[in-house]
């Protein structure tokens, strides 16, 4: 009998080992560094395990094993923790590699043509330039599903899946190819190429007026840096040393938007800060370049700023200089016959295009066509040369701009929320979606904060307070339902005071419409969030967990972007009905 015990127990417990998770082994070499400024270690392999220890950027610690996302560590002789593989750069046998998920500070290349940049993280921000296949950028910020990036142009958003993420490890020359011999202006748009002859690939464009600074040259080439690396334009295009046409005012004022902005002497980040203005001072804008704008900022002192810190009023046609010119910035654009996307289309134009501006009619351009008759073209599939007045899509954004929004990720630290079916967390989830909606409503300038940025415990009553401390014009409280009943579906959003109803109704429509979940509709409901706040507030349940089919799709990619979009135009249509 015991024989018997003893051979069933073997048994059991080799059947068991073989459906245990397996982890994967680390080589006796591994190491883990920290790469973020402070990383919790927990005692397990998920944000909902207990945290042990903080660690500080730099600290480098051996690697005893991994399993998923997750890395186990020694900390110390009698000592272990898990830390997440996206806030570390792993070291095997000398070689480092950075996690896929910390992408900041590392360049990226485009791996298609006319990949177009947006001045926010959605199909919806304005378009301010484009990308051709192998063109290098440097990555500022991301978040799942979309880069921001550093160019020539300025900073703008690209979809993630169109871009390759490149190593840390750099393609620089030695020190003296990062000393310019010269300055000069760009006189007409200028192709950019890989190369100093018109065989060379093109990578890109500069418009006119642009400055560029000069690193060597070769026959009727001039060597710059474009997107961080070497590139090469014609010299017959460039009017060497600093000599200008003469400033003249573009009949637009600008006024400053940022706290302290810097002035450069060009029109690229990398360009050299001469001065600084600050929030609120106006200047007569002077010149403007892919969307860098010219200021007398000092008395007798002219320089360059972005534009997008600017808030200009709406040119006229009668501001419009006889030169001024619109350049197409992508192929099959659209020439219609009226000022409207529903007119009868002319011809089409391809990227590069110039058509001279006749006038200006509210965000269109009526531009003189090779058949000497007129078109119309949208102002945001265009870029201008320097005298040409520029155009901002009035499009959600505006109503978002210097809005305060209060967005509450729900649940957090000790307090987890639902658990899905599938074992998703929906305190991670919420963060997940509110970070992806912050990216958003940032760009749009609105004034975001997030109740929670991280893993931690937040009790409802500080919530709340935030919305007051920060006098909100809209409160969002994101969260996931769970329901006995595994067959419950579809996104609900509550408000409990009549002064938050309409807020309610426009938020969930566009985001019920955006996801096409199951409508459960706009409900009063008893929640302290809503109840105890005095500001316009919302409650999104943005679908059921506990149904293992629309746990599937809440913790997908393209879900997440669609809420993301579908609570950020909600939100824009209520501002712009009040």
């Amino acid at each position: 009998m015991i024989r018997r015990f003893i051979l069933l127990f073997v048994c059991f417990t080799l059947i068991f080992a073989v459906f245990l998770p397996e982890d994967k082994g680390a080589a006796a070499n591994d190491s883990v560094t920290i790469a973020e400024s402070t990383v919790n270690i927990r005692n397990g392999p998920g944000l909902s395990y207990q945290l042990v220890k903080q660690v500080k950027k730099g600290e480098k610690f051996t690697v005893l094993k991994e399993k998923g996302d997750w890395i186990q560590i020694q900390l110390s002789a009698a000592k272990t923790g898990w830390v997440a593989n996206w806030v570390v750069t792993k070291s095997s046998n000398g070689t480092t590699t950075t996690s896929s998920g910390n992408s900041k500070g590392r360049s990226a290349e485009a791996n298609t043509n006319q990949l177009r940049v947006r001045s926010g993280p959605g199909t919806s921000f304005r378009i301010i330039s484009s990308l051709n296949k192998g063109q290098i950028v440097s990555v500022v910020d991301e978040n799942e599903n979309w880069l921001k990036i550093s160019a020539s142009f300025g900073e703008g958003w690209v979809a993630r899946e169109y871009m390759d993420l490149k190593s840390n490890s750099t393609n620089s020359k030695d020190d003296n190819t990062n000393k310019s011999i010269d300055k000069g202006i760009v006189t007409d748009t200028l192709n950019i190429r890989k190369e100093p002859s018109t065989k060379g690939s093109i990578i890109g464009k500069l418009a006119k007026g642009t400055t560029v600074s000069i690193y060597s040259k070769k026959n009727n080439w001039l060597e710059i840096k474009y997107s961080g690396q070497s590139a090469w334009v014609s010299s017959e295009f460039v009017q060497i040393g600093n000599q200008s046409t003469p400033s003249k005012s573009t009949g637009v004022i600008g006024t400053v938007t940022a706290s302290s902005l810097s002035i450069r002497d060009g029109s690229s980040l990398n360009a050299r800060i001469i001065g600084s203005v600050s929030k609120g001072q106006k200047f007569a804008i002077l010149d403007e370049v892919n969307n860098w704008v010219k200021i007398e900022y000092k008395s007798g002192k002219t320089g360059w700023a972005a534009g997008w810190y600017f808030s200009k009023d709406q040119a006229k046609s009668s501001e419009v200089a006889k030169d001024s010119k619109v350049t197409i910035l992508h192929n099959g654009t659209n020439i219609r016959k009226d000022p409207t996307v529903q007119s009868t289309v002319l011809q089409r134009a391809n990227e590069g295009d110039s058509f001279h501006i006749v006038s200006i009619e509210n965000d269109w351009y009526q531009i003189k066509l090779s058949n000497g008759k007129n078109g119309y073209i949208a102002g945001w599939l265009v870029t201008t040369n320097g005298t040409g007045p520029g155009i901002d899509k009035q499009g959600a954004g505006g109503y978002l701009k210097y809005k305060t929004i209060v967005i509450d990720p729900g649940h957090g630290g000790i307090d987890t929320g639902a658990t899905g079916s599938r074992g998703t967390l929906e305190k991670e989830l919420t963060l997940r979606t509110a970070q992806l909606l912050s990216d958003k409503l940032k760009a749009a300038g609105a004034n975001v904060f997030l109740t929670r940025n991280n893993d931690s415990y937040l009790p409802l009553p500080s919530r709340v307070r935030l919305a007051s401390v920060h006098q909100a014009d809209a409160f969002l409280s994101l969260h996931y339902d769970s329901n006995l009943d595994r067959s419950a579906r579809g996104m609900t959003a509550y408000y409990y005071h009549s002064y938050q109803k309409k807020l309610a109704e426009y938020v969930y429509n566009s985001t019920n419409t955006q996801t096409r979940l199951k409508s459960r509709g706009v409900r009063s409901g008893d929640y302290h969030v809503v109840r105890e706040n005095q500001r316009k507030a919302v409650l999104m349940e943005l679908g059921y967990l506990s149904n293992s089919a629309e746990e599937m799709t809440l913790t997908s990619s393209h879900f997440q972007e669609s809420a993301a979009t579908g609570i950020y135009n909600g939100l824009a249509k209520y501002f712009k009905e009040q």
